[in-house]
């Protein structure tokens, strides 16, 4: 309250400085003032100079000032508080948006039997790690992986640039190393403030399970075979974007029945709860315990091991696996999102699993989680609506089964569909916990146009014992 000042007469205040009413020609004589308060502390004053009558500020003036300032102080703190808002609203519509074109820029998902698998995790809204791949006319498939220095937008803007150069002088067929020297002229005179690009370019020929790559500062690959042990290809070459005409070395393996894996420094630099981060050693061990898995699973099983440790960094891998086994068909189903098919599908569901010797304790929790799976479509995508459609595939790889349910109901945001916290005393929703208990892997995506949601589970064949 001492804070709130009245000087009744300037003339008699030898504090006033009287330099404005100089310039200006204005005449003060009588001031008043006090802080403009806030819980966040104080954010101005309120002044007023002179009275409209002609006389002298006294102690009641004061005091009405002080009871205007609370209500000025508060206007003001939310009329500054809804801006930021709407500013921040504005930052992450953009961030959204760029998050949407990184998107859409990576590589579709490819049915099984497909020899190549790829996953970014951003660390942020928007993600400086990239892959991609794409066919070529003469069979084989061509790929890229890569790493922008930095992280935020500017390291997203670069990441969507390097990505479509990539692929548009990849489609041209060039010996890896003369695609990256291409890649890296185009950026080399153009990306500024020390910015670089790790990147990794190769093709995957099926017939022959050969790779061939060239490497431009990215981690060093590892080819790990069952027969045989893992070996690391470290880089020959600098990052792109640094040295003008710089040279880039093709190599070459044989994977046989292995499979190769790229991967950015976000999954070796992933720590866990004493910070300890996993490093080269850490991932061969990853991969070594789940190489028995058919690529997609597999990818989807090392990915939830790198969940369990923190990320700081943005996360990609990219696996070419020679060993792809064929997937077989088991049940194709397609009905409507009303509640009373439900008990013609898990019957379905029943018979397809039987067929192919699930257990009976496996076959009833594969009908209830299918079960469960479709009632949150209908519930949760299609509102009750009865005429939206399911359709549910069922494939077997070896002894893997895999499913797929898709409907086309608006996209279902990704970031919703996760266990609960089973610490919350509430009923209902514990379908996903249901699910993530009984199923080996499970992700859930929206398709990027917007016609619908995919759910996609795989589960190992338990057996009756003889």
């Amino acid at each position: 309250d001492n804070l709130c000042q009245l000087v009744r007469d300037v003339s008699k205040d030898p504090d006033f400085a009287g330099n404005v009413d100089a310039r200006t020609g204005f005449q003060t004589r009588s001031i008043v003032c006090t802080p403009l308060r806030t819980s966040g502390g104080v954010i101005g004053v309120l002044q007023v100079l002179n009275k409209r009558d002609g006389g002298l500020f006294a102690d009641h003036d004061q005091e009405t000032l002080r009871v205007l300032a609370s209500p000025t102080a508060l206007a003001i703190n939310n009329a500054r508080m809804a801006s930021d808002l709407i500013e921040q609203k504005r930052i992450r519509k953009e961030l959204f948006l760029a998050r949407r074109l990184q998107r859409s820029l990576l590589p579709g998902r490819r049915q099984a039997p497909f020899p190549i698998q790829g996953i970014n995790l951003p660390a942020r809204e928007v993600s400086g790690d990239f892959f991609d791949f794409f066919d070529l006319p003469d069979g084989r498939i061509a790929f890229a992986v890569g790493d922008v220095s930095g992280k935020g937008m500017n390291a997203a803007l670069l990441m969507v640039r390097a990505t479509s150069l990539l692929r548009w002088i990849g489609k041209s067929g060039l010996a890896p190393g003369q695609w990256l020297a291409q890649v890296n002229n185009e950026l080399v005179s153009t990306v500024s403030d020390g910015m670089f690009i790790c990147a990794a370019v190769g093709y995957f020929d099926p017939h022959t399970a050969t790779v061939t790559w060239a490497n431009a500062g990215f981690p060093p690959p590892i080819v790990y075979s069952p027969e045989q042990a893992c070996q690391t290809y470290p880089a020959l070459a600098p990052p792109l974007a640094i040295i003008e005409q710089s040279g880039y070395t093709d190599e070459t393996v044989q994977l046989g029945d292995g499979a190769m894996y790229f991967y950015s420094d976000g999954v070796t630099e992933a720590r866990a709860d004493n910070g300890e981060m996993l490093e080269e050693q850490g991932l061969l061990g990853l991969i070594r315990d789940q190489a028995r898995w058919p690529v997609k699973p597999r990818l989807g099983k090392i990915v939830t091991q790198l969940r369990k440790r923190k990320l700081a960094d943005d996360t990609t891998l990219l696996i070419v696996d020679a060993g792809v086994r064929p997937v077989s068909s088991i049940l194709d189903l397609t009905f409507y999102s009303c509640p009373t098919r439900l008990a013609d599908v898990r019957r379905e569901v029943a018979q397809a699993t039987e067929g192919v010797g699930c257990s009976g304790a496996l076959v009833q929790k594969l009908q209830l989680v299918i079960d469960e799976a479709i009632t949150n479509v209908i519930r949760h995508a299609y509102h009750g609506q009865n005429d939206g459609q399911i359709r549910l595939k069922i494939g077997q790889t070896d002894d893997t089964l895999s499913f797929h349910l898709r409907d086309n109901a608006p996209p279902v945001d990704p970031a919703g569909i996760k266990p609960r916290d089973l610490s919350e005393c509430r009923p209902g929703g514990l379908g996903i916990n249901f699910i993530d208990s009984v199923m080996d892997t499970w992700s859930f995506r929206c398709l990027r146009d917007g016609s619908g949601n995919v759910l996609e589970m795989t589960k190992t064949i338990e057996r009756d014992q003889a």
